[in-house]
């Protein structure tokens, strides 16, 4: 089969030489580029489900290697940070993904991805990987693009909702409650903006390319507001 001269470079940035260049094609193309249903098992959603995967072991390995005097819930904080859809989406652009998608039968269309969008492609790109190379040629692409975050991380390690109910039960404050106030944008790019509230406080907002998103961002606003955490 001839190669995609186009996707030479691409390979070129990841280090690895598809052997079966189909895979990464697929890693890249969204929902929208395919025109029957029939075909949905040709964009990456099953890729993005395998990455994610892949990502985490390779990450977690890195960290029990890099941090052995670590607790195991330092660890998982960490592995929560790397592995997060914020992270895949900086290493996505990293990677130099977002030219070559293939978005609504187009890839100047790629334009409209959002980073909820190049996280998932992140993650199918990682699992095309492992399935045309296994294990050993997976690792070295999350070492390249990963090592570096690993190892210089700033900032807090807690999650946001759950460093938020800690902040607010040590303050006598009530549990945080979430409500969802807006969905915009069409399904393949939602925006979801939501209202943390606080019983004895004031709460505060967020957005972001999923509710959960949404949340985090709600939550990290309170806590930077309040000083719990200082910017990265």
């Amino acid at each position: 089969m001839r190669r995609d001269a186009g996707l030479s470079g691409l390979e070129e940035r990841l280090g690895h030489r598809f052997r079966d260049e189909g895979l990464l094609v697929r890693a890249l193309t969204h929902a929208s580029a395919i025109a029957n249903a029939s075909e949905q098992l040709d964009t990456y959603q099953r890729l993005e489900f395998l990455g994610d995967r892949v990502l985490g072991l390779v990450i977690a390995d890195m960290l029990d290697e890099h941090y052995p005097e670590a607790p195991e819930g330092e660890l998982s904080r960490r592995l929560a940070r790397l592995v997060s859809g914020e992270t895949c989406a900086k290493v996505a652009k990293d990677m130099g993904l977002p030219s070559h998608l293939r978005i609504g039968g187009s890839i100047r269309s790629a334009s409209r991805a959002t980073n909820g969008v190049l996280a998932d492609v992140c993650e199918a790109v990682i699992g095309a990987v492992y399935r045309d190379g296994g294990y050993e040629a997976a690792r070295p692409l999350v070492e390249r693009f990963w090592r570096d975050r690993l190892e210089t991380m700033r900032g807090p390690l807690r999650d946001a909702k759950t460093e938020l109910q800690e902040w607010a039960h040590r303050h006598g404050f009530e549990t945080p409650v979430y409500e969802e106030v807006q969905r915009s944008g069409p399904d393949h790019a939602p925006k979801f903006e939501v209202e943390v509230k606080i019983g004895g406080t004031e709460g505060g907002s967020g957005s972001g390319p999923s509710k959960r998103e949404a949340e985090h961002e709600a939550a990290a606003g309170v806590l930077r507001r309040e000083g719990v955490w200082k910017p990265a």
